[in-house]
């Protein structure tokens, strides 16, 4: 029988959270050996399958993270920014992958997992789907080949519960603009506009961000020149491609050497 992969799961509760349990549950080569709940959770001490509404899964809902995470081959991480670099350290500790798909994290943030990079594999990305994923590339190709005559907007879409704006993965499209045009996102950025803004400035990569419902993600790449638009996207239906995606990324890691990847080196698109 082929080894599986033991993965351990933090915010349990969350709807990521939960995907991400059920999608463990129905793949061969993956199995659940772990869950992390935030201190004072109700869930904290419960059998995870019992607490989701289920059967008994055998699993226990801990706040004690180094101990869940130690006894994994991979974490998988969609939280919050502070949480995470938490579980970076612990993941290092412990020598396992830790698969990020949490968003809202500042340069600063991102800038603190290099040095739990140092003793594990590391994979974060904006967005873990494999379409969004061709989008970035597609992304950094067709703004490569633009100039400046053609502006570029990221407009995305997502339900009335997301907290941070843009997206990651409209950030994550973003840097893919910048790269391909040779610039500094953080230098030619234009969002949260408002009021009398003037014109917009030749060479800036705007943001847009639609909030509402129960949208799950929808992302457009517009560059519009004078006369014609070229529109990439893309639109995610269930929540279910992301923990698949999440759960690649931990099986591809193992074995790796530790560092800081992302999702086209989990599919082999990187040049």
């Amino acid at each position: 029988m082929a080894q599986t992969t033991g993965i351990t799961i933090t915010g349990a509760s969350g709807r990521m959270g939960q995907m991400l349990v059920r999608e463990v549950a129905a793949r061969a080569d993956t199995r659940l050996c772990g869950a992390v709940e935030r201190s004072g959770h109700d869930w904290i001490g419960r059998d995870l399958g019992e607490a989701m509404g289920g059967t008994p899964n055998g699993v226990i809902v801990t706040d004690d993270a180094d101990a869940a995470i130690a006894d994994a081959n991979a974490v998988i991480d969609f939280t919050a920014p502070q949480a995470t670099l938490a579980f970076a350290r612990a993941a290092a500790k412990a020598g396992v992958v830790h698969v990020i798909g949490t968003t809202g994290m500042s340069a600063e943030e991102i800038a603190q997992l290099a040095e739990p990079a140092k003793g594990a594999v590391i994979v974060r990305a904006g967005n873990m789907s494999l379409g969004v994923n061709l989008l970035t590339l597609l992304t950094r190709k067709v703004a490569a080949a633009l100039d400046e005559d053609f502006d570029i907007e990221i407009i995305e879409s997502h339900h009335n519960q997301k907290v941070d704006a843009p997206s990651g993965t409209a950030l994550m499209l973003g840097e893919a603009a910048a790269e391909g045009r040779g610039v500094n996102l953080a230098d030619v950025s234009d969002s949260g506009r408002d009021g009398i803004t003037g014109a917009r400035k030749r060479g800036d990569i705007g943001f847009s961000a639609i909030r509402g419902g129960d949208i799950v993600g929808e992302h457009d790449v517009m560059f519009a020149g004078a006369g014609e638009r070229i529109v990439l996207r893309h639109i995610a239906f269930d929540r279910s491609l992301f923990a698949r995606g999440a759960l690649k990324a931990a099986v591809w890691g193992q074995g790796r050497a530790p560092g800081e990847y992302d999702m086209l080196d989990v599919l082999g698109l990187n040049d």
